[in-house]
């Protein structure tokens, strides 16, 4: 995937203000409408003008393209980093007007499911005094996967995009003190009261949706409320079974490998996975590593399996 320099796109400066960007797309969107212009290639400029409007003409998608494209050239292979949009605070609105055919650029940075828009708007009769309550806010945020395990208090930082008096856009920051339950599924939201925008008249402050997503761990995985990971074990352990000391995200556990195990075999420790009324499982994935030989006893322990165990593990080939 291509970097895409929207800036080019339309002509302007990386300074100028939100109604610079209006006017600038306004006079390039009639100069290449395809009911107008009909030269070759108007239509796909025309497409492309609007797509760079989308972004660098809201607010919010222009301070998220501006912090994580910095540095990067038109046409630069680029690929977003990892949790690349984490603590960028939105309303949750979808990219406004009609379907467009969106580069793939635009639709991996910024066409990802939102929650809709909750505004309670009214008018007293007569129109003498307006009231509306704020917009709900929307961010997502990664936490370690342990955290689901133990909750308790969290810091999260936050960025939050924002027009000044001069037309600019500006990133504001906010540091919140958050609780995180215990068990908290990947995708699921905690709601923060009045910490979205604020409200006109007699309506309230809109509300904070936080998105959880975990980190990648060094030793867990998770598969809905399921927690899974690598268990290394001995040729030995796994023929012969054995209890060996394990690690589980609450602590170590004695487990016992049964006779016969083999390479990837799946033991199963029941309610040690997400905590929650319906808690999920564990499952200790066997590794079976073998030893090194690189010392002379070593290979001559081998020598000596070979010749006793006479093990031909490709007799079933017919080879």
């Amino acid at each position: 995937m291509n970097f895409k320099d929207y800036y080019k796109v339309l002509g302007v400066e990386r300074s100028a203000t939100q109604d610079e960007i209006k006017r600038v797309y306004r006079k390039l969107a009639r100069q290449f409408h395809p009911d107008i212009n009909k030269d070759a290639g108007a239509e796909d400029r025309f497409k492309e003008i609007g797509e760079a409007y989308e972004v660098l003409g809201d607010a919010e998608k222009r301070a998220a393209y501006d912090d994580i494209g910095q540095g990067f050239e038109a046409g630069q292979e680029f690929r977003p980093p990892p949790n690349w949009d984490a603590g960028f605070e939105s309303t949750g609105a979808e990219p406004g007007g009609e379907a467009h055919d969106y580069s793939e650029f635009f639709e991996t940075l910024f066409r990802r499911a939102q929650q809709q828009r909750a505004d309670e708007r009214w008018t007293r009769p007569g129109g003498a005094e307006f009231h509306a309550r704020g917009e709900d806010h929307h961010a997502r945020i990664y936490v370690d996967l342990r955290d689901a395990f133990e909750g308790g208090k969290r810091n999260v930082s936050l960025r939050a995009p924002e027009v000044d008096a001069d037309g600019h856009v500006r990133v504001r920051e906010r540091t919140l003190a958050i609780t995180l339950p215990k068990g908290l599924e990947e995708g699921k939201s905690i709601r923060l009261k009045g910490q979205g925008s604020p409200g006109h008249g007699k309506l309230p402050a809109g509300d904070l949706y936080l998105e959880i997503y975990y980190n990648p761990d060094p030793l867990y995985r998770l598969s809905g409320k399921d927690v899974y990971f690598d268990l290394p074990v001995t040729p030995w352990e796994a023929a012969l079974g054995a209890s060996i000391k394990a690690p589980t995200p609450s602590g170590p556990i004695m487990l016992k490998v049964p006779p016969g195990s083999f390479n990837g075999r799946e033991l199963r420790i029941k309610g040690r996975g997400l905590p929650s009324k319906e808690p999920g499982d564990l499952f200790a994935v066997l590794q079976i590593v073998l030893p090194a030989a690189d010392t002379e006893a070593a290979k001559e322990a081998y020598r000596e399996m070979e010749r006793k165990l006479a093990f031909d593990p490709r007799a079933k080939l017919g080879v």
